[in-house]
């Protein structure tokens, strides 16, 4: 029998730092980043990296100027995800993923192009006690498209 070979993308472990959960709402709920601009690679991996006690998303928000390609939905693992536009300038690297009925889930998004030291530096925020949101997270220059 032969094994199924995988894409390489999928050898590789995700990019994803979950901020512990605290007492009360927090605005971010940790820090994904991506390998790439390609929306239809890195969601799927992304979802298949959440914990598995987190419900099944239905809907995921993005900022579809960071992404090279928007579909309106995507299928991973024989579920549907309806993908929508971020409608706000606030919050150009997010993604807002929705399970209905059982939660919402906000991740900063870092730039895929972001160098690994600044990147590195990103993904540390999801442990710190004010959490990944802070205003001053992203310089100016890449919040510029």
């Amino acid at each position: 029998m032969t094994p199924a070979l995988r894409p390489l993308t999928s050898l590789r472990p995700v990019r994803l730092r979950l901020a512990p959960r605290r007492n009360g709402p927090q605005p971010i709920d940790g820090v994904w980043w991506p390998r790439s601009e390609d929306l239809t690679a890195e969601l799927p991996l992304l979802i298949r990296a959440l914990p598995h006690n987190w419900p099944q998303m239905a809907h995921a928000t993005v900022n579809d100027t960071m992404w090279s390609a928007f579909p309106g939905r995507i299928l991973i693992a024989n579920h549907v995800i309806q993908l929508h536009r971020s409608t706000t300038r606030r919050t150009p690297h997010t993604i807002c993923l929705v399970a209905p009925g059982k939660g919402r889930w906000d991740l900063l998004v870092i730039p895929p192009h972001t160098a690994a030291p600044e990147a590195q530096r990103l993904m540390a925020t999801a442990d710190t006690p004010e959490g990944p949101s802070r205003p001053d997270l992203f310089p100016e220059r890449t919040l510029t498209p």
